[in-house]
């Protein structure tokens, strides 16, 4: 796997292939799925953080499953623009698992995901304890989203792609 810049995610892609998008927390890593078309992010089961070989183990296996071709991760930079101690993490968690996987990943700026997924959600009349549940799969359907559209906008990601 590299890390390599949004615009050329698309070109990593085979025919059919979907982009993941990822929140990663503390507790959870919120996960989301595009259509084939790169249009549409759908929020997938959160995955409940245990140690990095299951985390990886279980994210490659939903990888897998949605015939993801690349991934799209928040990376929780501060408001000033600069990266703390969350964004070394998230970092970190991409360097290992470059180690276990060839998918290419981009990093997309999550500042306020979190925030509008929650608006979202209480938009939806979604219970406190639903809501609990799906945040960070909404936030990551959040973060793709933005990126699948920042890619249409700049017309990398067509919809006879």
């Amino acid at each position: 796997m590299s890390v390599v810049d949004l615009q050329e995610l698309p070109a990593f892609l085979d025919a059919g292939q979907t982009l993941a998008g990822l929140d990663l927390g503390t507790r959870t890593i919120g996960l989301s799925v595009s259509d084939r078309g790169l249009s549409l992010a759908t929020p997938r089961q959160v995955i409940m953080r245990k140690k990095f070989t299951q985390d990886a183990e279980a994210l490659l296996a939903a990888f897998k499953r949605d015939n993801v071709g690349g991934i799209v991760i928040g990376l929780p930079v501060n408001m000033d623009g600069s990266e703390g101690p969350r964004a070394q993490s998230t970092r970190a968690f991409i360097r290992n698992l470059e180690r276990l996987t060839e998918l290419p990943v981009a990093f997309w700026d999550e500042r306020m995901s979190t925030v509008a997924a929650e608006r979202a959600l209480l938009e939806m009349d979604v219970s406190r304890r639903k809501r609990a549940e799906r945040i960070d799969s909404a936030a990551a359907a959040f973060i793709l989203q933005g990126a699948l559209d920042r890619l249409r906008a700049s017309g990398v990601a067509s919809p006879d792609r």
